[in-house]
């Protein structure tokens, strides 16, 4: 299926982070409408609704989604501490998922077994995210910069090397650590080396 470049949003915050207005997603979706991008954005609460909002992203044509949770090294929790581990995003992302990217603003969630959890199972491009525990009003600042500079350099694409550089540029500004995992063909595990590390 052919995609287009655009962001399929899935956020499920704590109640307090719901109570408190602290939307990252929304931060998101209104940067990327100001590059002319038509995002998705969809807030669950649950498990069974994260599962439908996956659903319904691999049913779009979108070629980005990015999920923002409460997560740990193991995997993600809903608003109502449903627990979806990385093996099982990997599975409910399935073949569907193939030449996508998955960007994570959840803590200390990407690192070589969340890689090996996500890419042989999908085929997807990359994974991207912290890995290291971020603080909300970080991720709320450096997700719309790395978006904003993707889209400023090309609308229409995401190349490894530009994303690359661009993640290593905002993730200096911001004093974030970053984990980027790429398919790869080359290599036995199906999967590159953490990019930003070498």
């Amino acid at each position: 299926m052919s995609t287009k470049a655009d962001i399929f949003i899935i956020e499920s915050l704590s109640p307090n982070d719901e109570g408190n207005g602290r939307f990252e997603g929304q931060v998101i979706s209104h940067v990327a409408r100001l590059h002319g991008k038509q995002p998705a954005y969809q807030y669950v609460r649950t498990r069974d609704a994260f599962e439908k909002a996956i659903k319904a992203f691999l049913r779009s044509d979108f070629r980005y989604l990015h999920i923002s949770a409460h997560a740990d090294r193991e995997g993600l929790a809903t608003t109502n501490r449903d627990e979806v581990s990385n093996f099982e995003l990997g599975e409910m992302l399935g073949k569907r998922f193939a030449d996508r990217r998955l960007f994570l603003s959840a803590c200390s969630i990407v690192h070589k077994k969340m890689a090996a959890d996500i890419i042989p199972a999908t085929g997807c491009y990359s994974v991207v995210g912290p890995r290291q525990d971020i603080g909300f009003a970080e991720a709320a600042v450096f997700w719309p910069a790395l978006y904003h500079l993707m889209f400023e350099h090309d609308a229409r694409a995401m190349s490894r090397a530009t994303l690359a550089t661009n993640l290593k540029k905002v993730a200096m500004l911001f004093d974030v650590e970053i984990g980027y995992y790429a398919r790869s063909a080359s290599r036995k595990s199906g999967f590159s080396t953490d990019i930003l590390k070498g």
